[in-house]
């Protein structure tokens, strides 16, 4: 499936209701398109984890225009099925990425920013 539209449809015969009910999930879902214009926008919300913070964002339960009460997590494991055919962990997205040195460069900002920190020790040659 290419748009959240097209996902609302799904819905739509699923459980009834109109696109409009389904909407702003499915588009939530796809919102990563924003930045990444192919398919790896859906490694930012196209796992268990983007189906939990669905949840959390637009609460547990969506009320159809029927008054049909459904489970939000329904719609969310129904857009990542449709794309994926699975629903995959955040971590199988992590492991598909390839490791560059930027990745893992860090900074000990401890010194610079805690006033309580020890001052860094020293060696006297």
């Amino acid at each position: 499936m290419a748009h959240p539209y097209h996902h609302a449809l799904s819905s739509v015969k699923k459980w009834g209701g109109t696109v409009e009910d389904y909407l702003a999930v499915h588009s939530w879902f796809d919102s990563s398109k924003a930045h990444s214009a192919d398919f790896r926008h859906r490694a930012m919300f196209h796992h268990s984890a983007g189906i939990w913070l669905a949840e959390t964002i637009f609460g547990p339960t969506i009320t159809l225009s029927t008054g049909r009460v459904i489970p939000t997590r329904w719609v969310g494991e129904q857009h990542v099925r449709e794309d994926l055919g699975f629903i995959p962990s955040f971590t199988d997205w992590v492991k598909a990425i390839r490791p560059e040195p930027w990745m893992g460069r860090t900074e000990k900002i401890e010194a610079l920013v805690d006033p309580h920190a020890a001052p860094p020790v020293l060696e006297v040659r």
